[in-house]
């Protein structure tokens, strides 16, 4: 994929706004209240340590972005993923190479691929991985073969089959597989999806793209040989005015369980997902529908939308997203990149940027309208201290400390009820046509309502000065309620960089409330907040840069500030360690 950076200066806007302006090319600046009395905590800290995660993944130095082909092998998770050797910004990008026993603790390795040969001289791009019958796995990739930035899908194959970390890897000489013919945009057609096979015994692959503002997933056929791709008659899916398709994924979910399927599942009850990354706004969105294994097309559920009206997979700072099947424990894994939402210049002087979010499990939910995440159980093996707060009752304006643990680097699980329903305050119509982070950037955390905000007030500074919020507020719209829940960065730092990216993200959770109950978890790791609502129904990562709330400087608390009295039925927080990254 190729990067657009974000920066307060035009992604903090509404996202309604923001479509305007990048289709007509204008820029705006914004500004942030700044605290000029306060002496930053981090002034005396190294600047390459301050906001590093603990338990993250993240190599010890310079830029990282897309997960690349995760997949499982023999006993062994393996990530590939894009970075620069070189710095710290966008550039020089290889498939970096990390495996692992358990996906949270990783051994680094030599890069896997980079450029060298006449089919990726200019650049070795995203792709996905395929594991082929006999057990053998053959990489996909983008390549970039001149300064067009002409792209191209290439192959590579392990060199030593034997070694169970597969730390060297051939791009043999007769790629590239794929070219692009005259039909297509050669400088925005990339990062092919692992590959299936049909009924048919012809394996499949797409490739995202576009064409006149139509976004759109090429499909390509090949033989079992796995060599030789035709182009279908036509694209597996497209939508109009939606703009590139980066990192497209493609597989199906289960109706019955929550188990993983292989990606060329081809049997009863199932549904397909089709997610994909939307370079016009950088977020990932999904549909969940039906795959026509005749005509190649799929066809997404009428609960469905295509485009960023639609479902997103993540709501924040979550892009590039690629899951794979875990054989050895059954289930389907998503990985992510979370990019830096401080400056350039400050990435530079701490020598680091982006993070990976904690590898989640994914499933259909029972409705079969939306998909499910969940940290994955093994990240569990890092907690430690633990903290315990039961039947706590919250009125209107109060709040209540969570003390005895590294609230920087924690874990919070907590249970919200309430009486009653008859204080959510009635949805305006004129949102009707907003998006839900902009709501919220209407309606945050300190605005009093009726059932809701309440939540967690994350990397919070003694005396609120700095902290993020993540929160509900329930709406009343007709015969039914909206739940609304937000993470807002927007007081998250003193920082005074206007091009810091400090936004109010947020997303509608689709849950039944006849229990009167709603759920939070919270992954605090020093500069992300990541937060699962209603069991992952709706999920949404933020970076924030503290300047106040750092280490042990850092304090949480539970809040309430609307009229309906909420109750912490349970509140479970842990330290958390750090994981063995290098």
């Amino acid at each position: 994929m190729e990067i657009l950076r974000k920066s307060s200066s035009l992604w903090a806007l509404p996202i309604l706004v923001l479509c305007f302006f990048i289709n007509n090319g204008v820029f705006v600046d914004a500004s942030h209240k700044v605290y000029m009395h306060l002496q930053s905590t981090t002034s005396h800290v190294d600047a390459s340590k301050v906001h590093r995660t603990g338990y993250h993944f993240q190599p010890p130095k310079n830029w990282i972005n897309d997960p690349n082909g995760p997949m499982y092998y023999n006993g062994v998770y393996h990530l590939f993923y894009q970075y620069n050797p070189k710095g710290a910004t966008w550039g020089n990008i290889v498939w970096a190479h990390s495996v692992s026993k358990d996906l949270i603790n990783w051994i680094p390795l030599e890069p896997a691929i980079y450029p060298s040969k006449v089919f990726d001289k200019y650049g070795t791009w995203s792709g996905s991985a395929t594991i082929l019958p006999g057990n053998k796995p053959v990489i996909l990739y983008t390549g970039i073969v001149d300064a067009n930035k002409t792209q191209v899908q290439n192959y590579a194959i392990p060199a030593n089959m034997s070694d169970p970390y597969l730390r060297k890897w051939i791009k043999p000489d007769n790629n590239p597989l794929i070219v692009a013919d005259k039909n297509i945009n050669k400088i925005q057609f990339r990062d092919p999806t692992t590959a299936w096979m049909g009924r048919d015994g012809y394996w499949r692959v797409l490739v995202g793209s576009v064409r006149n503002h139509r976004g759109k997933v090429i499909m390509y056929k090949s033989n079992k040989n796995f060599m030789k791709w035709t182009k279908a008659k036509h694209p597996l899916h497209s939508a109009q005015g939606t703009g590139n398709w980066e990192c497209p994924d493609f597989f199906p979910v289960s109706l019955k369980n929550e188990n993983g399927l292989d990606t060329s599942y081809d049997g009863k009850d199932v549904k397909h997902v089709l997610k994909v990354s939307f370079d016009v706004t950088r977020f990932d969105h999904y549909t969940v529908g039906t795959y026509d294994t005749k005509k190649d097309k799929y066809f997404p559920d009428n609960t469905s939308i295509d485009g960023w009206k639609g479902l997103g997979l993540d709501y924040g700072n979550y892009y590039a997203s690629k899951t794979f099947f875990d054989s050895g424990k059954n289930r389907r894994i998503l990985l992510g990149w979370a990019n830096e939402s401080d400056t350039v210049d400050n990435d530079v002087k701490k020598g680091w940027a982006g993070v990976h979010p904690i590898p989640r499990k994914i499933w259909l939910d029972p409705s079969g309208k939306q998909l499910v995440q969940w940290p994955v159980q093994e990240l569990e093996t890092l907690r430690k201290k633990k903290v315990q707060l039961n039947n706590k009752k919250l009125n209107k304006g109060e709040k209540v400390e969570i003390k005895g643990i590294t609230v920087a680097q924690a874990d919070v699980e907590v249970i919200f009820s309430f009486a009653s329903l008859d204080k959510a305050e009635p949805f305006d119509s004129s949102w009707a046509d907003l998006y839900a982070q902009d709501v919220c950037a209407i309606k945050g955390s300190t605005v009093q309502g009726g059932l809701g905000p309440f939540g967690l007030l994350t990397l919070a500074s003694k005396n609120l000065e700095e902290y993020t919020p993540v929160f509900f507020r329930v709406f009343k719209a007709h015969d039914n309620y909206k739940v609304l829940m937000c993470s807002d960065a927007s007081r998250s730092s003193l920082k005074n960089e206007t091009t810091m990216y400090k936004p109010s993200f947020a997303g509608y959770v689709d849950v039944d409330l006849a229990d009167k109950k709603l759920s939070l978890r919270s992954l605090i790791d020093n500069s992300i907040v990541e937060s699962f609502g209603a069991g992952g129904k709706t999920c949404i990562t933020s970076r924030v840069y503290p300047t106040l709330a750092i280490f042990d400087k850092a304090h949480l608390f539970a809040f309430n500030n609307g009229a309906e009295t909420i109750t912490i039925e349970t509140l479970n927080a842990w330290s958390m360690a750090n994981a063995k990254l290098h």
